[in-house]
């Protein structure tokens, strides 16, 4: 097989053709396994082929396989709605389905236009919201998601993410730091009440993975509050589990105005959501905003309920907390041994390894432990503004002899690099 039909746009960590797959594992035609730690960039929440998700996934195609929701509404659309509502945040209790996580970021800041009759939105430096116009627009993680395609869409404002480490600050500094520039902000080029909402990742992801502490976003909240603003809080990335709670902002105690989420909401299915209280989502006019496959796809809204309700039925949240917090443990250690990882950092099984050399970002040496590690057969990803973080993301039900496999492939990686 050749990728010569397939677009040069993608990039490719690996030209493995996979043949079939299982929990954490990828396997190719030769029967060579892969352990699978990016989880198609935190997407098989549950595993590859979790036997819930594939029997629903089987039992729907045979019965209702699409029914487009403005002309008739699948069953399991509304059950999907039903099995999500427990699970949200105070108040929140309303949904819009769609495809991916690039057209849920589109819609809510249309929502929060709408709602507010404003212009304007903020977001945060390292942000990445998706590869669309608006959602481009939005992203700040890398110039490579903008370059080629500017002017993007006007009205949007960075303010700087409280990336404690980057910064050399304790995290009171930094968030102390931003809070004061996003004030500035307010007062300089976006003011309160042309600003319709504020966005922002909980864990920013391909910026690096790195939390935003509970005070910051306990200050956004506040900040919107005061000045009539919507606050939208991206967990594409970090929802459904994946940093040891169901929604990573519950560390903070906040309730957002709009959540969005996708990514491991369907074990692989391509879906996303926006959730905000009723009486937000109809300030929208009807067919203000729609799409032909959003709500319409039985089998997706299938996929989707069998895989929330294994990761309740299997506590996969809390399985995420305690593997991750023995990864972390793992790599910390590490880290002590190789001075080049300057960072670990992470909640749940979102968690990172910054590599620096000479105290500077070092993109090299992260693409060549890396690489070293896939040629022993364990993929993981990088991330971050100068490519010098990796991300590991396992599926929600990797276990510790998994983990400790992982490790010590690390650690050969780490060493042969740095012999």
């Amino acid at each position: 097989m050749s990728l010569q039909n397939l677009s040069p746009a993608w990039s490719h960590l690996t030209e493995i053709v996979v043949d079939h797959a299982e929990g954490i594992y990828l396997y190719d035609a030769q029967g060579h396994r892969y352990i699978d730690f990016t989880s198609g960039i935190g997407v098989t929440s549950t595993g590859h082929c979790h036997p819930n998700v594939v029997r629903a996934i089987q039992e729907q195609a045979s019965k209702l396989i699409f029914a487009q929701v403005n002309c008739a509404i699948p069953p399991q659309t509304l059950e999907l709605a039903e099995t999500l509502l427990p699970l949200m945040p105070k108040g929140i209790d309303c949904f819009f389905f769609s495809n991916s996580g690039a057209e849920a970021i589109e819609g809510a800041v249309k929502l929060a236009k709408t709602a507010t009759g404003r212009p304007n939105v903020i977001a945060f430096q390292g942000s990445f919201h998706g590869r669309t116009a608006l959602a481009m627009a939005l992203t700040s993680s890398k110039t490579t998601y903008r370059v080629g395609y500017q002017p993007l869409p006007s009205g949007v404002f960075f303010a700087p993410f409280p990336y404690a480490y980057r910064y050399g600050w304790s995290e009171d500094e930094a968030v102390d730091f931003c809070l004061r520039e996003l004030d500035l902000l307010l007062h300089t080029q976006t003011a309160p009440h042309e600003t319709a909402a504020i966005l922002i990742e909980p864990v920013l992801g391909e910026g690096g993975y790195v939390p935003a502490p509970p005070r910051f976003l306990q200050a956004l909240r506040q900040i919107c509050d005061e000045h009539g603003m919507l606050l939208i809080l991206d967990e594409i990335q970090s929802g459904f589990g994946r940093t040891g709670e169901f929604w990573a902002h519950t560390r903070s105690g906040i309730t957002p105005d709009v959540l969005i989420m996708a990514k491991g909401i369907a074990s692989g299915m391509p879906m996303s959501a926006i959730a905000a209280p009723r009486n937000l989502m109809e300030k929208w006019q009807v067919g203000a905003h729609g799409g032909t496959y959003g709500g319409g796809n039985a089998v997706v809204m299938a996929a989707a309920i069998a895989t929330v309700k294994t990761i309740q039925q299997e506590n996969l949240v809390a399985n995420a907390r305690e593997m991750g917090e023995y990864l972390k443990d793992g790599l910390t250690e590490l880290e002590g041994r190789f001075p080049v990882i300057g960072d670990v950092r992470g909640w749940g099984l979102m968690v990172a390894t910054e590599f620096v050399k000479d105290g500077q970002p070092s993109a090299d040496l992260t693409k060549a432990v890396s690489k070293a590690s896939l040629e022993r057969n364990l993929m993981l990803l990088t991330c971050g503004s100068y490519a010098n973080v990796i991300r590991w993301i396992p599926p929600l039900v990797v276990n510790r002899a998994q983990i400790d496999e992982s490790l010590h492939i690390f650690n050969d990686a780490l060493e042969s690099v740095l012999s």
